[in-house]
């Protein structure tokens, strides 16, 4: 198993050994929360490598990954426990029919481990000393306030009660990676008990170096020109801009086509790897995106 790393510039090197390119304020917010032992919220756009990091820190600490993806409606039952109800009336069935279905002992006996199904949040707890897994709670803001107030008691003692069963608390707390997509505000009591980082689109530098790690087909020409173009549509105001997961689809899909630099009908013929939206596309293939191409080159050229 890989130790947590021992300083900010060893965390760069981590991750930067499974191909994740992290610039200095990130891994110094990840390395604090590694050593402080508390969960980190990255809160950002789509798209811009906040599920990859907890995939990235699992696989170079040899952790397991237990991934919880939330979405409206999610309630405990799917999320932390729930009882095996079949097993339980099965039980109870043959107690009656032996004579031994005794009040207090039949409850003690039904809601036993025996009978607990774990849920992701409740596996998370149960992990192996010194190889506690990675927990990501992924999409926060896609479940209600209910759930949220759920996990206070997760993140901040590292346990989960259960009325009819007790406290489960975890022999060693699972490293926790929370995303947000800001579709709606996280309240303040579960933020506290987290290290805050607002992960943001790449500079031109780092997602070049990212696609040149990810897309290593793509010539260093075509590379140049990829990042310098999802850069300028990430400031033209478009209604979705295209995340770094979309940058790297785009230069993979160009590599598949065996282009060598970009053009005008190249651009347009590809436009939905990046783009997710007509309006979006239709706005680019209209005259704007040959304005952004020909700036690219220009640039480009100038060096």
């Amino acid at each position: 198993m890989t130790q947590v790393p021992a300083s900010i510039e060893k965390t760069v090197a981590l991750l930067a050994g499974a191909d994740y390119v992290a610039d200095r304020s990130l891994a110094t917010v990840l390395f604090l929360a590694l050593r402080m032992g508390r969960p980190l919220f990255l809160e950002g756009e789509a798209g811009v490598g906040k599920t990859e990091l907890a995939k990235v820190l699992a696989k170079t600490l040899d952790r397991p990954l237990i991934r919880l993806q939330c979405y409206e409606g999610l309630d405990i039952s799917s999320a932390v426990y729930e009882w095996n109800h079949a097993a339980q009336m099965i039980e109870i069935r043959l107690r009656e029919a032996t004579g031994s279905a005794e009040g207090d002992a039949l409850r003690s006996d039904i809601f036993s481990e025996r009978f607990l199904i774990r849920r992701p949040v409740l596996q998370a707890l149960g992990g192996e000393p010194g190889r506690a897994p990675v927990l990501l709670i992924d999409e926060l803001d896609r479940t209600d306030e209910a759930f949220e107030a759920f996990l206070l008691e997760v993140l901040s003692d590292h346990q989960v009660t259960i009325p009819e069963f007790g406290t489960i608390r975890a022999a060693e707390p699972p490293i926790v990676v929370i995303t947000t997509n800001r579709t709606r505000e996280i309240h303040d009591a579960l933020k506290r008990r987290c290290l805050y980082h607002w992960l943001d689109y790449p500079s031109a530098e780092r997602e070049l170096d990212i696609v040149q790690r990810k897309a290593p087909g793509a010539g260093a020409d075509l590379s140049r020109e990829i990042v310098a173009y999802v850069q300028k549509l990430r400031a033209a105001d478009l209604f979705k801009a295209p995340g770094v997961a979309e940058t790297i689809d785009w230069a993979t899909a160009l590599t598949e086509l065996d282009a060598l630099a970009l053009d005008p009908q190249l651009v347009s013929d590809t436009l939905g790897v990046l783009l997710k939206y007509q309006d979006d596309i239709a706005r680019i293939e209209k005259g704007e995106g040959r304005e952004m191409l020909n700036a690219v080159k220009r640039e480009l050229a100038l060096g």
